[in-house]
């Protein structure tokens, strides 16, 4: 029995044990209920505790549980958060004990479809906003389902001053490449192929094939992968062992210290990075060319990945997105409403003054607060307002086991370029693509203009 079901069971006990209080007992009650009303000793009984599951941990996750804290502002309902690397794992053993978060944050908006049409989530009273929160069609009525709380740019190359601007402005980048992940190991591959294709061929055709309406087969999915390959030029096979194995955030300093990122690992011997804006961080401590960060002693540099990319100067100004989704699961009204109030203007601007500055959150407006720092100031002009159009990360669409095989899938490409190896895995996805329906969402859902609200 969850603790939702177990609650009304113990007030119903409450409640037959009052009846059978004799007078001086009610009398000794009311005494301790006014002393407790003066005192508020015990204020805190009869409230509810909501908890909220999410991706964050160590500084970011104290950030959002300070917000939490600060947003209980007398509602009637206090909050506690749960913080895991685990997210999806632990969101579906809570599941399948018939004990889930009131509140749970997930990047992938293909799970949140699914868990929308087996009707575990809410219907909020949010508007429909893609690329961000699209309305989802469930028995016959479209609705809203969840909220963005923080998001993310993608289509950017960060790379060390004096390195060059790419292939379009001169200079070949020597590119880093870290795809581990625990877990997850491969979406950072998954991230080069899907913004070779949204640039290669444009919104369209990116939001079909995320929304398997587009064979993994055609000419514009397997001409990302092998331009993928030729951007990285040739490869030994230490390069390649070491690219698998290294972390996304680059080998530890000395001394036990943190993760440097990619562009101060001298293992890795590159000049570029292709990686979305969250990765500032890593490059925050000191101050080069343009005020970003510092690497091996230069400055870091942050420009559109278009630069870099082939395709079109028509698809410049589309940017991939990413973002962390609040949805209320189970049937408590108390969910809905902290869904919505934690994507209001009040806990935006709480969470931007309890995080570190270079762990501040993006949002999708341009009224709310943003990141500060050169870098995530750039970041957040595009994401509200300066770019054409922004399309939703392709892989987080995709129905989860298509998601899965696509991060296996870069990993296998990287070690074997051949082009037979890539038939056979185009066809493996294209398998898995038919198995789960390629996904629920509509074309229409993933892309949009961008626009300050």
């Amino acid at each position: 029995m969850s603790r939702k079901d177990r609650r009304p069971a113990r007030r119903r006990e409450r409640g037959r044990r009052a009846g059978r209080r004799s007078p001086r007992t009610a009398v000794l009650c009311c005494l301790l209920l006014v002393a407790a009303a003066l005192t508020g000793g015990c204020a805190d009984e009869d409230r509810d505790t909501l908890v909220v599951l999410g991706p964050w941990t160590g500084p970011e996750g104290t950030a959002f549980e300070a917000m939490l804290r600060r947003l209980d502002d007398g509602t009637g309902e206090t909050y506690t958060y749960k913080g895991t690397r685990s997210l999806r794992e632990t969101l579906v053993a809570q599941l399948e004990a018939g004990d889930p978060p009131d509140v749970a944050v997930l990047n992938s908006v293909g799970e949140l479809t699914e868990y929308a049409r087996g009707n575990r989530l809410q219907p909020l009273d949010a508007p429909g906003r893609p690329p961000w929160a699209p309305r989802i069609e469930v028995d016959g009525d479209p609705r809203t389902y969840w909220v963005p709380l923080k998001v993310d740019l993608k289509s950017l190359v960060w790379s060390r001053t004096g390195a060059g601007a790419g292939e379009r402005g001169g200079g070949r980048p020597r590119w880093c490449l870290g795809m581990a992940s625990q877990a997850t190991s491969g979406w950072p591959g998954t991230d080069w192929i899907e913004d070779l294709i949204l640039h290669r061929s444009g919104p369209g055709t990116y939001a079909r094939w995320a929304t398997g309406r587009l064979s993994w087969r055609s000419p514009e999915v397997r001409g990302a992968w092998t331009a993928w390959a030729r951007l990285l030029g040739e490869r030994s096979r230490t390069w390649v062992d070491l690219a698998l194995t290294t972390s996304y955030q680059g080998t530890p300093g000395a001394a036990g210290a943190g993760p440097r990122g990619l562009l101060n690992s001298p293992e890795l011997d590159c000049t570029h990075e292709h990686q979305s804006a969250f990765i500032r961080y890593l490059y925050a401590n000191a101050k080069g060319e343009g005020g970003e960060g510092a690497a091996r002693g230069g400055g870091v540099r942050v420009d559109p990945s278009a630069r870099f990319l082939p395709g079109p100067a028509a698809h410049d100004d589309a940017y991939e997105v990413a973002g962390d989704m609040a949805a209320a699961f189970g049937d408590r009204p108390a969910a809905r409403d902290l869904v919505e109030r934690l994507s209001g203007s009040e806990a935006r601007r709480l969470w931007h003054a309890e995080a570190e500055p270079a762990l501040r959150p993006f949002f999708p407006g341009a009224g709310d607060p943003q990141p500060t720092d050169p870098g995530g100031g750039r970041a957040a002009a595009v994401l509200t307002g300066g770019a054409a159009t922004l399309c939703f990360d392709a892989s987080d669409a995709m129905p989860p086991a298509l998601r899965d095989a696509f991060h296996r899938a870069v990993l296998h490409y990287l070690r074997d370029s051949a082009a037979e190896r890539l038939d056979t895995l185009l066809g493996q996805l294209d398998t898995v693509r038919a198995e789960t329906g390629g996904g629920a969402l509509p074309p229409g859902a993933l892309c949009a203009p961008s626009t300050d609200g």
